[in-house]
């Protein structure tokens, strides 16, 4: 095999390597956008308490239906997340009692302290 055998053959090797490295990871269809938007009508909520909004239940549910994959679910943790610290005066105990109060089962607690890598 001549010298241009060779050449062809590494720039070959070289672009599948390069099409493994650039293989698209799993991406959220959820985003911040679409968090704060499902859960606006919580926002007096979570930060004077009293009678949940139905507008903030309806919000918490379907951003729950939304998050199908892991993906889904780790993006919202991580939006959670970052609005819990970001808001001023949203009460966490107001916040982690939300979801069991509109009988939504949210697979991680909401909290500045939760590690969202590890929701499934």
């Amino acid at each position: 095999m001549g010298r241009s055998g060779v050449v062809i053959k590494v720039g070959i090797v070289a672009v599948l390597m390069c099409m493994v490295v650039s293989a698209p990871h799993a991406e959220a269809a959820i985003t911040c956008g679409t968090v704060t938007v499902s859960l606006a009508p919580c926002l007096n909520y979570l930060k004077k308490g009293g009678p949940v909004p139905p507008a903030c239940c309806n919000g918490i549910k379907s951003l729950n239906a939304a998050a199908k994959t892991t993906a889904d679910r780790q993006a919202a943790c991580n939006c959670l997340k970052t609005a819990s610290t970001s808001i001023a005066g949203i009460n966490l105990s107001y916040a982690s009692s939300l979801p069991g109060k509109c009988g939504v089962n949210v697979p991680y607690k909401i909290s500045p302290s939760t590690d969202c890598s590890k929701v499934q």
